[in-house]
């Protein structure tokens, strides 16, 4: 059975957050911050949060999709467009600390909840946090956000494949997700700022701004030297050897910084008259050598090659790691010792931050969609 109640250990014991977003980013901040204690009530319209249909449906109802963002909440279904239910909304607002909501531009002043105008002088404590594609200003401000479309308009799609490929979305939503975690840093800075004055503020975060901050070092090379780089493939734009290395038809990446990994890898190979050669001397040159260098790393390798290769290179001090598929990572030892395979009932990966005093907790699966009737405005 699923303890429902709020451990007195966590870390946002007594916040009060009011979900009304959907999809991903602003689901995924109020998971993150009902992981840590805080108590989260989703608000869905009468069809539900769209994620739910996002894939083939479980045993509980709802895609994985929804299942994976949506633990530690409760919910309830209100239709905005009907005053009693924006009467509902008015009065769970004014029991919340925290709300979150990624409508479009100018929805919640429609339904009579501007932040500025309304619940600002009403509620100075509120903490209100908007999530949208390309934040309140600029000439793209109050157009729809998708993943995708900010991967490509930040860069990121344009350094991200091979020549092979062109340009290539990253596999994950990477742009969604790193605004969830942008939103929940935010509310939290909030947060103490209000412990130590007693004022809410406004939170606004966005997927085209946070694409923009997922581009180093790309963006310190581009302000700083001018340089436009393209597709990068596996390799990095400012390191060698940092790639993936494919032998004996397995793929391991091999990811060495500085000059004391490169080093170790050398002797480790037997390749110790590469340390003093003019052409890997540095970072800089080995970059400019990139094609030969790994030519010679590979074929020592491959003279050496078994399984647990990787596992020596690292205990030699050279990063290095098998490219894991999807089961062979969450089925890893070293997940398990982290404790990020979730319970029973739950689906996403557990909270990864350990705190030693207040740690994250799975408490509330993903809640099912209740109907829309009276019953559920509790």
């Amino acid at each position: 059975m699923i303890d429902h109640q709020v451990p007195k250990q966590s870390a946002l014991a007594g916040m009060k957050v009011l979900d009304l977003s959907r999809v991903l980013a602003g689901p995924l901040c109020a998971q993150i911050l009902g992981d840590l204690g805080a108590e989260v009530l989703k608000v869905e319209s009468p069809v539900g949060d769209e994620t739910r249909k996002l894939g083939k449906k479980g045993v509980e109802g709802s895609a994985p999709y929804f299942m994976g963002l949506n633990r530690n909440k409760r919910n309830i279904v209100l239709d905005f467009e009907k005053p009693e239910d924006r009467a509902h909304l008015d009065a769970l607002i004014l029991e919340s600390d925290v709300v979150i909501e990624n409508f479009l531009q100018g929805a919640m002043a429609r339904w009579g909840f501007d932040y500025e105008s309304v619940l600002a002088p009403r509620q100075p404590q509120l903490i209100y946090a908007n999530i949208s594609g390309f934040g309140w200003s600029g000439p793209l401000s109050g157009l729809p956000g998708y993943d995708a479309v900010a991967q490509a308009l930040s860069g990121l799609m344009s350094i991200n494949g091979h020549d092979e490929t062109g340009p290539t979305r990253v596999g994950v939503p990477i742009c969604d997700i790193t605004t969830g975690l942008y939103a929940s840093i935010g509310i939290l800075a909030a947060w103490s700022y209000r412990h130590a004055t007693g004022l809410g503020q406004r939170v606004d975060a966005n997927l085209y701004a946070s694409g923009l901050s997922l581009m180093h070092p790309h963006a310190a090379n581009w302000w700083m030297q001018s340089i436009n780089p393209g597709l990068s493939g596996n390799a990095h734009p400012n390191i060698a050897p940092y790639e993936i290395f494919e032998i004996a038809g397995e793929r391991m990446f091999l990811g060495v910084v500085n000059d004391g990994q490169f080093a170790r890898l050398c002797r480790f190979l037997g390749l110790d008259a590469m340390v003093d050669d003019p052409r890997f001397l540095n970072p800089s040159q080995r970059v400019l050598h990139r094609e030969v260098l790994h030519q010679l790393i590979k074929d020592a390798m491959t003279a050496r090659w078994h399984p647990l290769f990787w596992r020596e290179l690292m205990l030699a001090g050279v990063p290095a790691g098998m490219v894991h598929s999807i089961p062979q990572a969450f089925s890893a030892e070293q997940t398990k010792a982290l404790g990020l395979v979730p319970r029973a009932g739950f689906y996403g990966t557990p909270f990864p931050v350990a705190l030693s005093r207040t740690p994250g907790s799975e408490r509330i699966a993903a809640p099912s969609l209740p109907h829309a009737n009276p019953e559920n405005k509790s």
